[in-house]
C-alpha cells in the first residue's frame, strides 16, 4: 500500500515544502508607499536581518508632485492632487500585490508630516482607505526625527551611534539611550541651519544686492558666516555630552548624498558608505576652487547630473559647510566611524518594520 501511494506521498511532501518556503518568503518582504513633500515613493524590500539592517531593495519607484508647495499656497491639497494621488496609490498597490508574494500586514501607506497642516487631508486619506482597504498614517512631525533615527541606524547600533540628517531647512537627528528595565529613551538633536536656510542667511549679509549672485562674494560672506555656524554647532554638541561616548555617526540628507555622489564618483551598492573628514575637506576645496570638475562629471554621470540639477554651486557650498562644521565639532572624531545612509528613501519603512519585529527592542 505504501509503495503504491509513494508517488502521491512524495508529491504532497514537495507541495507542502513549496508552500512552507512560499509563506516564509512572504514574511520577509515588505512594501511601503510614501506620499512625501514633493513626490510619491514606492519601495519593496526583502529583509534578511532587521537588527543588522540587512535588506535588499527589490524595487523603487517615484513620481514627483509638488504637494508641499500647494499646501503652503492654499493651506490644503488641490482636488487634482487628491485625484492623482489616489489613482497612483491604487495602481501601485495593485502592482505590488501582483508582482510580489507579500502579506497584507507587510504593506504600509504613509503621508509625510507636512500633510498634517493640510485642512483637507482627511479627504485624501479616506478616499485611499476606501479604494484600497488600507489605512494611511500621517507621520507625526514630533515623531519624525525618532522615525528617521530608528530607520537609518541599524538596531544593533542603537546604543553606540547617533544620527544627523542635513535637510533643506534644518539639520536634525538624535540618538537612543538604553535605560534600566530594558527601556529606551530617544533624544532629539536639531541645528537651526539647513542647506537652503544657511544659503539664505549668507545672502542676506551681502550689502550690495547687485553682488548677491556673484560667486566670489558669496564665498567670502559664506566664510565669514562660518563663525556663527560653528558657534551654533558647538552649542548643540555641548548640550549633549553623551554624544562624546558614541563611537559611530550615521549621516543622511541631501548634503551627504551630494558629497558622496560627486566626490566618490562610483555606484556604491552598500546601504552604508564609509567616509572620512579628510575626504570632506578635499571635496570642499574642489567645490570652491575647481567646480568645473563636477559640471564636467555631470555630463557623463547620471547621478552626478541629478545632484547638479537639485543644487547649484552656492547650495552645495552651504551644504558642505554644515557637514564639515558638524564633523569638526564632534569630540574625538578620529576614533569614530562615519557612515552615509545611502537609502534615505526607505528609512521610514525600515523603522516601521523594526517597530513590528520581535527581534528589535523598541520599548521607548
Amino acid at each position: 500500500m505504501l509503495k503504491k501511494n509513494k508517488p502521491q506521498i512524495l508529491f504532497f511532501i514537495l507541495l507542502n515544502l513549496f508552500f512552507s518556503i512560499n509563506v516564509f518568503s512572504q514574511k520577509n518582504i515588505y512594501a511601503g508607499i510614501e506620499i512625501g513633500r514633493r513626490a510619491i515613493k514606492v519601495s519593496v524590500l526583502d529583509v534578511s536581518n532587521i537588527r543588522k539592517a540587512d535588506y535588499k531593495i527589490l524595487s523603487f519607484w517615484t513620481e514627483r508632485i509638488p504637494f508641499a508647495d500647494h499646501i503652503a499656497a492654499n493651506g490644503e491639497l488641490t482636488q487634482e492632487d487628491i485625484t492623482k494621488t489616489s489613482v497612483i496609490v491604487v495602481d501601485q498597490l495593485k502592482q505590488i500585490r501582483a508582482n510580489h508574494k507579500i502579506l497584507e500586514e507587510n504593506i504600509f501607506i504613509v503621508a509625510a508630516p507636512v500633510f498634517s497642516s493640510a485642512r483637507n487631508i482627511d479627504v485624501l486619506t479616506n478616499k485611499i482607505s476606501t479604494l484600497t482597504n488600507k489605512n494611511v498614517d500621517v507621520l507625526n512631525v514630533n515623531e519624525e526625527a525618532k522615525t528617521l533615527v530608528k530607520g537609518a541606524i541599524p538596531p544593533v547600533d542603537f546604543a553606540s551611534a547617533f544620527l544627523l540628517d542635513i535637510g533643506a531647512q534644518t539639520t536634525k537627528g538624535g540618538y537612543i539611550d538604553e535605560l534600566k528595565d530594558n527601556k529606551l529613551e530617544f533624544v532629539p538633536l536639531e541645528l537651526s541651519f539647513g542647506t537652503m536656510t544657511l544659503t539664505d542667511a549668507v545672502e542676506k549679509t551681502v550689502v550690495n544686492k547687485s553682488q548677491v549672485n556673484d560667486m566670489s562674494t558669496f564665498q567670502e560672506k559664506s566664510f565669514d558666516y562660518n563663525v556663527i555656524l560653528r558657534k551654533k554647532t558647538k552649542e548643540l554638541f555641548d548640550a549633549n555630552p553623551p554624544l562624546a561616548k558614541k563611537d559611530k555617526l550615521y549621516l543622511s540628507g541631501g548634503a551627504v548624498w551630494a558629497f558622496s555622489t560627486l566626490f566618490y564618483d562610483e555606484n556604491v551598492k552598500d546601504h552604508y558608505i564609509t567616509l572620512t573628514l579628510q575626504d570632506v575637506i578635499d571635496y570642499d576645496a574642489i567645490l570652491k576652487n575647481n567646480f568645473n570638475k563636477y559640471t564636467n562629471l555631470g555630463k557623463t554621470n547620471k547621478e552626478a547630473a541629478r545632484v547638479l540639477s537639485t543644487y547649484d554651486q552656492k547650495y552645495l557650498i552651504s551644504a558642505n559647510n554644515i557637514l564639515l562644521t558638524c564633523l569638526e565639532s564632534i569630540p574625538d572624531l578620529a576614533s569614530k566611524k562615519i557612515y552615509f545612509v545611502k537609502d534615505g528613501q526607505v528609512t521610514w519603512l525600515i523603522s516601521y518594520i523594526a517597530d513590528r519585529s520581535k527581534k528589535v527592542n523598541t520599548n521607548f
